[in-house]
């Protein structure tokens, strides 16, 4: 569980995993965890999947070094 809690992130004011981290704990390929979000939607709570502006991204990406 501290596992968990070392990866998360706060995103627009949420602990947020990303997917690669999602990917990890499941045991699949990134791509994997993106594809079934896109094309499963209605499984997906709304809640559970936060999409990022390319903006947003960069921030992101800027700020945390494990990315």
């Amino acid at each position: 569980m501290q596992s968990i809690e070392n990866r998360l992130i706060t995103i627009k004011g949420h602990p947020v995993l990303i997917d690669r981290d999602v990917a990890k704990l499941f045991g699949v390929a990134t791509r994997d965890i993106n594809k079934a979000v896109k094309n499963n939607p209605n499984k997906f709570h709304e809640n559970y999947t936060i999409a990022l502006t390319a903006l947003e991204k960069k921030k992101v990406v800027e700020n945390f070094h494990h990315l």
